[in-house]
């Protein structure tokens, strides 16, 4: 069983801190002035109300109804929690609510009802519809949920539907027609073996049904056996899926089958029970943290199996989040009365076809694969690929509306897919993307300050979630001490202390290095031997001779401290003359970044050209971004020519002889930059309209370093970096003062750097 890597400090931390809670309401419409609000309350927001209790339909033209998901739940079946209670529920539907956000755009609120009573509760969620687009019910107990669910959608004109019932069956549905096409064998045949009649199986084994299985070869079991027609202890769900067999265990059941769904409890399956299978079982073990079978024990027991779980750390993840966000997108964007079985279908043959086209190489980045095909480990889409928004979304619009229960039809389909793209926040995607892309090849990482708590905890974090290998400098005790203090598990990572007597030997090995490279360059023998017990010189070093693979510093320190070191030591890469840095700022728009921030005063127009190279290999190969530049000064297109404009047009000039494939152009504005309809009346020759630009070069490194740091601080907007650009290995200095998450996305971006540097991108 893979230790759980989520620990209670941090998640508590995580959810009171820096203020409780997950989401909040953030206001759409300015504000600022008295009309504004005069506007939006009294006596403006009169209008609307009169033109909405004329016809109602105009609530979605003028509130966010239609944009509006409320997450509901009791808390009678709470993850694996049970019934704990409303309150208790409340942090679960915040986070189905950011799930929602992050990949569909959809808002949410989330509404906690004491009410455990299914006719009263249907009572509540019926009186506060009007507030909502679409209603997501969650963590309920069966067979209640059945009961709400169906009259809901009978008494409700918006979608409403119960993801813990249809979402899993919704995937598993798509995996199973892929399974089947490997296997070749056809759905009307199979046998198909259920462990577990809860909701989500009950929902499944309709999913299957539905997709053409025959009831008569599906055989359930529950925690008593098989439903069979002989039992008198069966609910009425139970009844409807109760088969003729004489099979009386889970493990009679299994011999022959094609398929085994479990929706149980861990381990209930041994190695004898996959051997009783027919030739090429597909098993699809879902309960969570521990399927019923281990997948190691599962792959060495049988190599003709294909086999999807629930969780992350294995091929072929059955997870809800693949379905419910764009399944809610496309209803409610073609305003559907519900979410009827014609748009669930949709949704099922939508995401098993996307897992049949060839994987964009976003995706194989994201996840460190060469070529991830079609196949036994890829029979549904990684939740990372960006084409489910664009290819579920779409499929359910159009079976809403094919099925009559769309009230606004989609007329203009790719203008509707350029709406969807739009709907993301590109600050989320790109942190998910940086994560993902470290945690495929997790390297070495060395931190010069290991006796800081916000390293430790961070270190703590990349060891768990197998982002890094940390190797901590500092001193033992003190490290062991605060470890203890923070509840910190770090046993078993490396620990040195370079000022120690015992690494006398390993001082001197280094120095050696350092001597050589430093002896003509005012560094005595006894200089390079006392250097070596600065940790900063200490971590460097083991990067260059290959004992870390990258070096993070700069929490505590002044930046030359850090960045000294790694030009003496490790020094430029081939070609490179000076070392330049960037700031990557996650904004809703997407990641910007800001160039030259640290290093250099007054860069030529040959070092501006440099900068902007530098920062436009690292954006590409870093984050799999197509760099777009803008080159900025106060003038925009020969408005002036003082000084600094020439320089920066003589820069452009020059990457435009030289270097085609990158767009870029310049001297502009800042401002012009995001103005796109004052450039396209202005300067309609540019290439920043067609292409908006991601990176901006600056002038000069006083203005590249305030731009950030206003924006860091006035635009609330999370600044990562200083990313170093030119060095010949990986070394990255932190902001002073920088917290716990930032310092992860840095050791992601060290981890991604120290592999592309290995394979010498």
């Amino acid at each position: 069983m893979t230790k759980n890597t989520i620990r209670k400090e941090d998640a508590l931390s995580y959810h009171s801190n820096p203020i409780p809670g997950k989401i909040e309401v953030i206001p759409t419409k300015q504000t600022q002035s008295q009309r504004d609000l005069a506007l939006a309350y009294s006596p403006g927001v009169a209008e609307p109300c009169k033109e909405i209790a004329k016809n109602p339909e105009t609530v979605y033209s003028y509130t966010s109804k239609g944009n509006l998901v409320a997450v509901i739940s009791n808390g009678t079946a709470v993850l694996g929690l049970g019934d704990i209670g409303p309150e208790a529920s409340k942090p679960v539907m915040e986070g189905k609510g950011i799930l929602f956000k992050i990949f569909a755009g959809i808002d949410v609120f989330d509404i906690e009802v004491d009410e455990n009573n299914p006719s009263e509760f249907i009572k509540v969620v019926k009186a506060i519809a009007p507030t909502f687009g679409g209603i997501n019910l969650e963590d309920i107990k069966a067979p209640d949920c059945f009961e709400i669910e169906t009259q809901l959608k009978e008494k409700l004109n918006i979608p409403v539907m119960h993801d813990d019932q249809h979402g899993t069956a919704i995937i598993t549905g798509a995996g199973l027609i892929n399974a089947l096409q490997i296997v070749d064998k056809t759905i009307e045949k199979v046998k198909v073996v259920v462990s577990g009649a809860g909701a989500s199986a009950l929902s499944c084994i309709n999913t299957f049904i539905a997709l053409g299985a025959r009831k008569e070869n599906i055989i359930v079991c529950d925690s008593k056996g098989v439903i069979n027609t002989t039992r008198n202890d069966l609910t009425k769900e139970k009844k409807v899926i109760a088969n003729t067999t004489n099979a009386k265990t889970l493990r009679e059941a299994l011999i022959g089958a094609d398929v085994f769904l479990g929706l149980s409890r861990g381990n209930v399956l041994v190695p004898e029970d996959l051997l009783a299978m027919n030739t090429n079982p597909i098993v699809f073990a879902l309960a969570n943290p521990d399927p019923e079978i281990a997948y190691d024990v599962a792959i060495e027991t049988r190599d003709d199996l294909i086999i999807g779980t629930g969780r992350s750390d294995h091929p072929n993840q059955i997870n809800n989040v693949l379905g419910f966000p764009f399944i809610f997108r496309g209803a409610l964007d073609v305003r559907a009365t519900e979410i009827n079985d014609t748009m669930k279908l949709a949704a099922i043959h939508a995401i098993a076809d996307l897992a049949r086209k060839p994987v964009p190489d976003v995706v194989n980045k994201a996840y460190d694969e060469h070529k991830i095909v079609f196949g036994k480990n890829y029979i549904i889409p990684k939740p990372l690929d960006p084409r489910l928004l664009t290819t579920v979304a779409p499929a359910v619009a159009k079976a809403a509306m094919d099925s009559g229960v769309a009230k606004k039809p989609i007329a203009d389909w790719e203008r509707y897919e350029a709406e969807l793209v739009s709907r993301l926040r590109g600050d989320e995607n790109i942190i998910r993307y940086t994560i993902s892309k470290a945690k495929q090849n997790p390297k070495r990482i060395v931190f010069a300050e290991a006796e800081d708590p916000r390293i430790l905890k961070a270190a703590q974090i990349a060891l768990d979630e197998k982002i890094a290998e940390p190797i901590l400098l500092g001193n033992e005790k003190n490290i062991l001490k605060i470890c203890k203090e923070h509840q910190l598990d770090l046993s078993g990572v490396t620990i040195i202390d370079p000022s120690s007597s015992s690494n006398h030997e390993k001082r001197q090995t280094f120095a050696r290095v350092f001597f050589e490279k430093r002896n003509r360059r005012g560094y005595t023998w006894y200089e390079a031997s006392e250097v070596m017990k600065r940790r900063n010189y200490f971590g460097v070093m083991m990067v260059e001779v290959g004992e870390a693979d990258a070096l993070i510093s700069g929490i505590s320190r002044n930046y030359a401290e850090v960045i000294r070191p790694a030009l003496q030591i490790v020094g430029t890469e081939e070609g490179v003359k000076k070392v330049s840095s960037m700031y990557m700022m996650l904004t809703k728009r997407g990641p910007l970044f800001f160039a030259d921030t640290t290093m250099i005063q007054e860069p030529t127009a040959e070092e501006l050209v440099e900068i902007a190279l530098l920062t436009s290999k690292s954006v590409k190969r870093h984050f799999n971004i197509d760099p777009c530049v803008a080159m900025l000064s106060y003038s925009a297109f020969g408005s002036s020519n003082g000084e600094e404009p020439k320089k920066v047009r003589k820069a452009v000039d020059i990457l435009r002889k030289k270097h085609s494939e990158i767009t870029v152009d310049g001297e502009i504005q800042a401002n012009l930059v995001f103005n796109i309809d004052a450039l396209r009346e202005n300067y309609p020759f540019t290439d920043l309209i067609d292409k908006r630009a991601n990176i901006l070069i600056f002038p000069n490194l006083s203005s590249a370093n305030i731009a950030y740091k206003l924006m860091q601080e006035m635009a609330n907007i999370e600044a990562v970096g200083p990313i170093m650009l030119g060095l010949d290995k990986p070394v990255h200095i932190l902001q002073l003062g920088s917290s716990v998450r930032e310092i992860v996305n840095m050791i992601a971006i060290a981890t991604i750097d120290a592999q592309n540097k290995q394979k010498k991108l």
